[in-house]
């Protein structure tokens, strides 16, 4: 699908921007200058995503060896065996599927994927029928694809690579708006399983979420004015003592904290070079499209068409993002920073597009990722559970965005 989408962007929007020459409604040499102008982009960004991206995979590393990451699988057991009743106590399914869920609150999508690839191979080790995916499969996945982003760091990178006043400022956002995905996801997933949810790990762990979204969304209304600076202080004293914490931690165990974080990085450098030749033709099908006056032409389409129901559109502008991002990480990626450029990131369309991008995983590229890789072939109601929880992202994404950015 994703290799349709792409050649086709990039089919007609040359057809357009030919056109549009021949009438005098554009130069080629302006087309021209965005259509190469787009590596330069890719490298510009990815040359910041770099050292951050080294960065956060250190801590990671130095929360794996400090034993962090398997007091979680232990804590999270009682509730993963209710919901996932296919996994028995102790398989080393439950600490992939941590590891996994790990990276997915640190917002490390590429470095959950090879955690959620093994832990998917550890749940078909029980499959009975290895060519349909199990109950614990299914759940996994829409809970992996909708998963609460506790520190956004992907999206915090990209937002300072671009200069914004204060990157941070979407954690909040992006906290709220992935807790109604996965409340979403869960809740569907487990009706059509049939799970008993009126058990106390489940009820306590349901309970911390509508709490959280209660709380937070309390604390929203009352803040008023002060709401985005709040939150971003919020946001960056979670974030510095989440790592002095995690460091201190490892020192106390008399961890190599340094050794260790060496180790994480050397990850970190090694998905960025697999990134680059992604965002490369991401950034250069987006730019095509975008300098023809296509992408200008469907959201005018989408515009007049929400008008006829609401007075304010501006969120038209961030939807291509959410749109896009159940099929392709690259590509809603792309799009969020073709936003950043066009718009800027603290535009309310950059706000929206960071929280669209920020609450939900690839849902589609995932499932062909992740079952591919154990010659799933019967997905079940993967698609339906997953991609109604990006739904749901989507839509707390323009509410909850407006609600913090919209003064």
């Amino acid at each position: 699908m994703i290799n349709v989408i792409w050649g086709w962007m990039i089919l007609l929007g040359i057809l357009s921007a030919l056109i549009r020459c021949f009438f005098g409604e554009m130069q080629i040499e302006d087309f021209l200058r965005e259509f190469f102008g787009s590596a330069e982009l890719s490298v510009k960004v990815i040359t910041g995503l770099l050292g951050m991206t080294c960065l956060w995979m250190g801590i990671a590393s130095i929360m794996e060896s400090a034993g962090l990451t398997s007091k979680l699988a232990r804590l999270l057991e009682p509730l993963f065996r209710i919901i996932m009743p296919g996994i028995p106590k102790g398989h080393p399914a439950i600490g992939s599927i941590t590891m996994n869920m790990s990276a997915n609150m640190l917002g490390l999508d590429n470095a959950a994927t090879p955690f959620g690839i093994r832990a998917m191979k550890d749940m078909q080790t029980l499959n009975q029928n290895p060519d349909t995916a199990t109950d614990s499969q299914i759940m996994f996945l829409v809970i992996n694809t909708s998963a609460i982003t506790i520190f956004p760091v992907s999206i915090i990178m990209y937002r300072t690579q671009f200069g914004s006043a204060s990157p941070t400022d979407v954690f909040l956002p992006l906290l709220l708006t992935s807790a109604v995905s996965t409340v979403v996801g869960f809740l569907v997933t487990a009706f059509i399983q049939k799970i008993n949810i009126l058990k106390l790990p489940v009820l306590i762990a349901f309970t911390f979420l509508l709490g959280l979204i209660a709380g937070l969304g309390v604390w929203a209304v009352r803040a008023g004015e002060n709401l985005t600076h709040q939150a971003s202080v919020f946001s960056d004293v979670c974030m510095v003592g989440f790592v002095g914490a995690v460091i201190a931690y490892g020192l106390f165990l008399r961890k190599k904290v340094f050794q260790d974080f060496i180790d994480g990085a050397k990850q970190g450098f090694g998905i960025c070079v697999d990134i680059l030749p992604y965002l490369v033709a991401m950034l250069f099908a987006i730019a095509v499209f975008r300098s023809s006056g296509l992408l200008e032409l469907v959201l005018s389409g989408l515009r007049s068409f929400f008008s006829l129901f609401l007075g304010e559109t501006s969120f038209i502008d961030a939807l291509p993002v959410g749109l896009v991002r159940p099929l392709s990480g690259s590509g809603s990626r792309a799009l969020l920073l073709d936003i950043f450029n066009v718009h800027g990131p603290d535009s309310l369309a950059g706000h929206i597009a960071s929280i669209m991008q920020g609450s939900t995983e690839t849902t589609l590229y995932v499932i062909a990722v992740y079952f591919g890789a154990v010659g799933i072939t019967r997905v079940r109601h993967a698609v339906f559970c997953g991609l109604l929880a990006d739904l749901a992202a989507v839509v707390a994404a323009v509410v909850i965005g407006y609600m913090f950015f919209g003064q």
